[in-house]
């Protein structure tokens, strides 16, 4: 198989630097988000910062979908402050059909919508196999000094290469939003390199 369908159209530190606007200026309409370890720690509930970011996204026209493999309850308890975003649960990541369904939940194509995760196996696999643009966030650890999976570091082996292929690597047109940019770029260096 080739690595490239690994690749993300873009990397950012988190999902607070990504420049959303930008996106919407570009054309996307639809914002698919995974929610475990991309908008809150695996199993947290909503913050008041993840709640005020989807609201913003919101208020520039994107639509918001939460696209993720946990069940209704866990996603329902993370969405108790924002009770009308669409979601779709149990989505079996990568495989098309959530992906799918959650372009169909929101009524736009896969040339409006952009997957937003922190895996490179689940969400941008996916959203690649469905030809929607994907950015990958650097994923929420708690404890920086503690030790990642083995799943982890083969996603750092692949990021490492996608960053040398010119062809796949910043597709989007630096949707990182500047401001947040230099504050985050020791991060990116020490978790993409």
């Amino acid at each position: 198989m080739c690595l490239s369908r690994f690749y993300p159209d873009e990397y950012a530190p988190s999902v607070f630097a990504i420049d959303y606007q930008k996106l919407f200026d570009l054309g996307y309409r639809g914002l698919l988000f995974d929610i475990d370890n991309t908008l809150v720690h695996h199993g947290d509930d909503g913050t008041p910062e993840t709640d005020a970011l989807l609201r913003r996204i919101e208020s520039i026209g994107l639509r918001v979908l939460m696209l993720s493999n946990n069940d209704d309850a866990r996603i329902r308890r993370f969405l108790k402050n924002l009770p009308g975003v669409p979601f779709v649960s149990m989505a079996g990541k990568p495989k098309k059909q959530g992906y799918l369904k959650a372009l169909e939940v929101l009524g736009i194509d896969r040339a409006q919508a952009v997957v937003i995760g922190d895996q490179v196996f689940t969400d941008i696999f996916g959203a690649n196999r469905c030809n929607i643009a994907g950015i990958l966030v650097r994923f929420i650890h708690p404890d920086p000094a503690a030790p990642i999976g083995k799943r982890r570091r083969a996603e750092q082996l692949v990021l490492r290469l996608w960053q040398k292929n010119e062809r796949k690597h910043r597709r989007l047109h630096a949707v990182r939003n500047e401001g947040e940019t230099k504050a985050h770029e020791a991060d990116e260096t020490e978790t993409v390199l």
